[in-house]
């Protein structure tokens, strides 16, 4: 008799394998190293363009003349009154070249010009009348004693004389005294309103007019600006 068989002992399974997850890590990475380079590339652009337009920019500025220190209206600007600064060119700005410094020396503004401003054409006062035949005279004007706001350097005046506090005039129907004269400059308004007009006349009316002018008696009258 065959002795039993053997019982057959099943295989043991084999190891499943882990399954490999599918990841996108790589692209993700070459799209940032894209990313990064096109950056880099807008930014060197922008660099270049930026030191482009700081080059044009240095080379559009212009040289001019600023002031140095303050000149009330109708002083004679003298070398140091003037400085030289450099800006960029503006049409809608008329300053002084620094090359024109020596024709600017020796002349009179017609305003009065602050430390720090530049110094323009408009300022200097040409037309005013004022030459070497002519003599200077700064009057103090009180409110009423002048059109307020409206004279400007070249308007022809006629300056004045007004009844001394307590004089009354004997001839009601003469004309007062006056004198042609010539703005020169007017000064700004202090808190009262007062200002200095500086006035151009005939040498032989400045004695006179700055007599009547230290009493406070001138009034000024504009003449029409189309005489």
């Amino acid at each position: 008799m065959k002795p039993p068989a053997a019982p057959t002992l099943p295989r043991p399974a084999a190891p499943a394998r882990p399954e490999v997850p599918i990841t996108t890590t790589a692209p993700v990475k070459r799209e940032r190293r894209w990313s990064v380079a096109a950056l880099c590339t807008v930014l060197a652009v922008l660099a270049g363009l930026g030191a482009a337009a700081a080059v044009a920019s240095a080379s559009n500025r212009t040289q001019v003349l600023a002031i140095a220190r303050d000149v009330p209206a109708g002083q004679a600007l003298t070398d140091a009154d003037l400085t030289v600064a450099e800006v960029s060119a503006d049409a809608a700005l008329s300053p002084v070249l620094a090359a024109d410094k020596s024709s600017v020396v020796g002349k009179r503004p017609a305003v009065d010009l602050r430390k720090g401003g530049l110094l323009t054409t408009s300022q200097l006062g040409a037309g005013t009348g004022l030459g070497d035949d002519k003599q200077q005279v700064g009057v103090q004007v009180k409110r009423g004693q002048a059109p307020a706001g409206t004279l400007t350097p070249g308007d022809k005046v006629l300056a004045v004389t007004t009844p001394a506090q307590g004089e009354q005039q004997n001839d009601e129907d003469a004309p007062p005294s006056s004198i042609d004269a010539v703005v020169v400059g007017v000064s700004r308004p202090d808190a009262s309103g007062t200002v200095v007009v500086n006035l151009a006349v005939a040498p032989m009316d400045g004695p006179l007019l700055a007599t009547r002018a230290a009493q406070g008696r001138i009034a000024l009258v504009r003449e029409p600006r189309g005489k």
